[in-house]
């Protein structure tokens, strides 16, 4: 997982996303084949909600079980 300094500024902030991430796998890691998935951050994250980014998640996931 990759959150980057340009991308969300601060600590408080990146922490925040990398919650929202983790939180997110967790809930759908079952779901997901035996695969290493590398998750990294783009700017529209920073004012994102975490319902924002768990529903981009979920798609992501989506995509990756279909594969």
């Amino acid at each position: 997982m990759a959150v980057g300094v340009r991308v969300a500024g601060n600590a408080v902030q990146r922490n925040r996303i990398r919650r929202a991430i983790r939180e997110c796998f967790r809930l759908h890691q079952h779901e997901l084949p035996a695969a290493d998935i590398f998750v990294s951050a783009r700017m529209a994250s920073k004012g994102a909600s975490n319902a924002e980014i768990a529903a981009s998640l979920q798609r992501l996931w989506g995509q990756i079980r279909v594969l």
